[in-house]
């Protein structure tokens, strides 16, 4: 059975992404973008949560949301679910715009000093390091045979800076943060409760999915490749941030549920 709470979040994200086919551009606006990023505002730590890329984006997210949100709900009240809810997403949002300010800076500081010594040997080192020698691989050759021509001295700076403005361009969408933080707090509230996996129809306990969801998305995050847009490091945050608050509110009673 819905709770109130979550219908109410289930309408929201819903709404929102009807919006979004519909050809209103939420994104650019309440999608949570860069620290170092021109498009970014503090509110969007709260509003990126309700905007998804795609239908499986969505579907995934719900179909969490519908499963496990009810019963904490119901264990909890709605005000303090709400109140769990918000601080694991936004939890999460902190954490990985930390994470990307840190990284962010440090592909800046690249770009500024590649910018000042612009030659093909700086270029192979910068796209090296990235992964993207392969993409980069016919302007270098080229580059390489004309290293003191000032047009393709100015296409590599242009390169260097539209791979660093491509970064701060892609947002963080999605309530995967909190969906994650509501199944990390599942498993340590019912841990022996036997759910049904989907692929395969197989039971497993709580605490064991959510200790191979964890450790997926550790692996996932440290191996992620080029192309890879899902944010691991926010589903990880999300767990952190349930984890942290589902253990402080269990020390705040004598028995705990």
């Amino acid at each position: 059975m819905l709770t109130p709470v979550v219908r109410t979040l289930l309408l929201t994200n819903v709404g929102f992404f009807f919006l979004k086919l519909a050809g209103i551009d939420l994104i650019h606006f309440f999608g949570l973008y860069s620290l170092l990023s021109p498009a970014f505002a503090p509110h969007q730590f709260v509003t990126y949560m309700f905007l998804h890329a795609d239908f499986g984006h969505i579907f995934s997210n719900m179909l969490g949301l519908f499963f496990f949100g009810p019963m904490l709900e119901q264990v909890w009240g709605s005000k303090r679910f709400t109140i769990f809810y918000f601080i694991t997403g936004v939890g999460a949002g902190l954490l990985f715009s930390g994470i990307n300010y840190f990284e962010a800076s440090q592909l800046r500081d690249a770009v500024v000093a590649f910018q000042s010594h612009p030659t093909p040997e700086s270029l192979e080192l910068f796209l090296s390091d990235r992964g993207l020698l392969s993409q980069g691989d016919n302007f270098l050759k080229v580059f390489e045979e004309n290293p003191a021509d000032p047009s393709y001295v100015r296409g590599a700076v242009q390169l260097v800076n539209q791979y660093y403005e491509q970064q701060l361009a892609v947002p963080l969408v999605g309530a995967s943060g909190a969906i994650f933080g509501i199944l990390m707090a599942f498993g340590l509230l019912f841990p022996n409760t036997e759910l049904m996996l989907l692929f395969p129809p197989i039971p497993i306990k709580a605490k064991y999915l959510v200790t191979f969801y964890g450790a997926y998305e550790l692996y996932s995050m440290y191996r992620a490749q080029a192309g890879d847009n899902v944010a691991h490091l926010a589903h990880i945050g999300g767990m952190l941030f349930a984890f942290i608050l589902v253990k402080y509110w269990g020390k705040q009673r004598n028995n705990f549920y």
